[in-house]
């Protein structure tokens, strides 16, 4: 039985597409290698160095609140959906999430999100570790360990998760990040529908050289902090 072989026009085509996504796969590998090699040494370098302020602030929150605990945990959705634990200063009084449901209708961002800028539940240390972001440092370990990158979606919660459609949910086909895309160029003055955009628009357009880009401005941005909270 004879067999026709393909065109020559047709066997270039296929092999140039061959060729290209390889070289975009090969591409995509060396950029997660670089992201992961540049958040294990920044993050265990800052975590070294951030030492002596951990401490400070762990006697701080103490002082301000001796019966809760100095670091607050709770559980985020991190890539493809999995779980995980997540680690910050606690700014909030111990039984802050118990009186969650009774602040939701004063949810100020629009969608699957909650954020409140005078926050009754925060504590008066709570309050300058949130201005200055100095609550959100212990997610360096988690960064270190792998749950998180510096660069990516900031990690919903799950019953944020609960409520996303489909195409919200592309935001969790990457690991989380410390900082990101939206809110470099938005913090907190966007609804839940322009973050998801944002994010979506971070993970078509993400490199190294996006990511130290995003690190460095977020760096600058703490300087001011005006939108934090």
């Amino acid at each position: 039985m004879s067999m026709h072989k393909m065109p020559d026009d047709a066997e270039r085509i296929l092999s140039s597409l061959y060729v290209l996504h390889a070289e975009e796969a090969q591409e995509s590998n060396s950029y997660l290698v670089m992201k992961r090699v540049i958040d294990i040494l920044f993050s265990a370098l800052c975590l070294f160095l951030l030492l002596p302020l951990f401490a400070v602030v762990a006697i701080l929150i103490k002082l301000d609140d001796p019966k809760g605990k100095v670091f607050f945990r709770q559980t985020r959705i991190g890539k493809d959906e999995k779980p995980f634990e997540m680690y910050k200063f606690r700014s909030m009084i111990s039984n802050a999430e118990e009186l969650k449901k009774n602040l939701m209708a004063y949810n100020e961002v629009s969608g699957a999100m909650f954020k409140m800028k005078n926050d009754p539940r925060i504590t008066r240390i709570g309050k300058f570790l949130r201005k200055t972001s100095i609550d959100e440092l212990p997610q360096l370990w988690n960064v270190l360990t792998g749950n998180m990158s510096l660069v990516g979606p900031r990690p919903p919660l799950p019953d944020e998760v609960a409520q996303y459609t489909e195409y919200d949910k592309q935001r969790l086909t990457v690991t989380p990040g410390c900082t990101g895309y939206w809110q470099v160029h938005a913090r907190n003055s966007v609804g839940f529908e322009e973050m998801v955009q944002l994010d979506l628009t971070y993970i078509r357009m993400r490199s190294t050289a996006l990511d130290l880009k995003i690190i460095i401005k977020t760096g600058l941005m703490l300087l001011g902090s005006k939108n934090a909270y």
